[in-house]
């Protein structure tokens, strides 16, 4: 191990990462081909696997859809799209040029099939065609891009096809043809509904064929939240109640609803983001080393987290609906498929409590929301004050807090906010911050934050997949809060104007135990 530090006048460069091996041939049916998220990020992300060799080397892509497309016209919508993403810097997917050779491994052995996803000839069709031989041995993953009505019918019409049906080696330790379901959120809308669809889910597949995704793990830093806390002798002595004052986790987005207005009305900020998106961030933040970082240990801590949060009680929360903004920007109720009177929140703060050892006593709070300030989605934990005994004779009044900031977008990188002593003859204090930003250490890479998610389902590890028990536990924190939602439908919307850090209701979850949110357009100079 080296105990070389690098000083500012060296290019920081990272060491070379251990090479990744490709996945082993297998095709990807995708349920909703001509969809949005197929085009935006899938396909995106399928093309950097391959162009990073990270693809099988013998690889089938299928296209499940009702466009009336054949397999060329259905290539040809792919390309266009990802043609538009090219040099485009709006785009989640950064490339600067499509490579004929990549596209061709991506694309060489493409089908498409068209058919109603109700329809059992559909499946008996799509079975003919998997069932053939071909290099992709049988393997394959079913990827249910498809609104959430159609993953209970899908999972069962494929069940009912026998397209989930594994065969194993005589000792039944590991498939010869794998089987893969991968089913994207919303799972369910509340914890009844999640629990009857894992059961629809199970009837037809075990659950190590099961891949429940959330795309934000597929984000680098997120995965890099246990790195940080395990890899690190620093922290993990001090990542408790007795250091923690407590934990702020921000998701905030510029943009509004845009076109999502009928699935919004029908959702809303909390059931969009806080089960899946906000409570995985606070899992990482929270839960105990696992033994190993494999799919049984992870996921067995952070359901141990999801266990132990309290129900949050309805008075622990509040929401907020963004109106028009004094630049002119439109209110949520006058969005496209939005109804003038809405009651649908675009807005959610919360106080979550973890009843264990580690984090007894210890809040952590929560918000995400539309229109905001910034766009900036980032953890920032706040260390309990050091004594001030020290300072009682010179001229500070207190001492500032300090803050562990882990930016996940944009500007991936992390921060420590201390204390250090102004120049001069006078003792008095100013709050610094030391940065790592992941664009100084790593080469950039085009990623949507798909890539590993995809491969890991080709590579069957679960690790960053949820299982049945920790969606529905995450479903049964926030029921009572749902439940009071619907049942009392909000006097005081649009709360907060669009472009601002959301409703003032919010800043009293903080305010009543003498805290305060870190402002939202701070959040995102953090690493400056």
């Amino acid at each position: 191990m080296s105990d070389m530090i690098h000083t500012p006048g060296q290019i920081m460069q990272a060491p070379p990462r251990r090479a990744a091996k490709p996945p082993g041939p297998c095709a990807m049916v995708i349920f909703g081909a001509g969809g949005d998220l197929t085009k935006r990020l899938l396909v995106p992300a399928l093309y950097n696997l391959a162009h990073t060799g990270l693809l099988p080397e013998h690889f089938e892509l299928i296209g499940v859809d009702m466009a009336d497309l054949d397999a060329d016209r259905w290539r040809d919508s792919l390309h266009a799209m990802l043609e538009s993403f090219v040099g485009n810097a709006a785009s989640e997917s950064r490339i600067d040029k499509i490579d004929a050779a990549t596209w061709q491994h991506l694309t060489g052995a493409i089908t498409y099939i068209r058919g109603d996803l109700n329809d059992d000839g559909l499946y008996e069709r799509l079975a003919q065609h998997i069932e053939r031989p071909s290099p992709t041995g049988g393997n394959c993953l079913f990827y249910l891009a498809v609104a959430d009505r159609f993953f209970g019918p899908v999972t069962a019409h494929l069940g009912k096809a026998g397209l989930l049906e594994e065969h194993w080696d005589p000792d039944g330790t590991k498939p010869e043809r794998w089987r893969h379901l991968v089913i994207e959120k919303p799972f369910g809308h509340d914890r009844a509904s999640a629990r009857e669809l894992n059961a629809t889910i199970l009837r037809n597949a075990e659950e190590h064929q099961i891949y429940r995704i959330d795309h934000f793990l597929g984000k680098e830093t997120v995965q890099n939240i246990m790195a940080l806390r395990f890899a690190n002798g620093m922290f993990e002595p001090i990542w408790n109640r007795d250091r923690i004052d407590h934990v702020q986790i921000t998701v905030a987005e510029t943009v509004g609803v845009e076109s999502r207005g009928r699935f919004y009305e029908k959702t809303g900020a909390l059931r969009d983001m806080v089960p899946n998106h906000v409570f995985q961030l606070l899992a990482m933040v929270a839960m105990e080393p696992p033994a190993g970082f494999n799919a049984r240990a992870v996921r067995s801590r952070k359901s141990d987290v999801f266990a132990a949060m309290r129900t949050v009680a309805p008075e622990c929360a509040v929401r907020g609906q963004y109106g028009p903004a004094p630049n002119g920007a439109p209110g949520y109720r006058q969005e496209k498929d939005v109804a003038p009177d809405s009651g649908t929140e675009t807005y959610v703060a919360m106080q979550v409590a973890i009843d264990n050892w580690r984090w007894a006593g210890v809040p952590f709070y929560l918000r995400t929301g539309k229109r905001m300030s910034r766009r900036v989605t980032e953890i920032a934990i706040r260390f309990k004050p050091a004594p001030q005994a020290p300072f009682e004779a010179t001229n500070v009044a207190a001492l500032p807090p300090n803050w562990l900031l882990l930016q996940i977008q944009p500007d991936e990188g992390i921060a420590l906010q201390f204390e250090v002593k102004r120049p001069g003859p006078v003792v008095d204090l100013a709050a610094v911050r030391m940065a790592f930003k992941y664009a100084d250490w790593f080469p950039k890479e085009p990623n949507v934050g798909y890539e590993t998610l995809i491969y890991d389902v080709m590579m069957g590890d679960q690790t960053l997949f949820n299982r049945a028990d920790m969606v529905e536990e995450t479903w049964r924190v926030v029921s009572a809060v749902l439940e009071d939602w619907e049942a009392r439908k909000p006097e005081d919307f649009p709360s907060y104007a669009a472009g601002s850090d959301g409703p003032a209701e919010a800043d009293m979850l903080l305010e009543r135990s003498g805290r305060a949110w870190r402002p939202v357009a701070d959040t995102n100079s953090a690493l400056r």
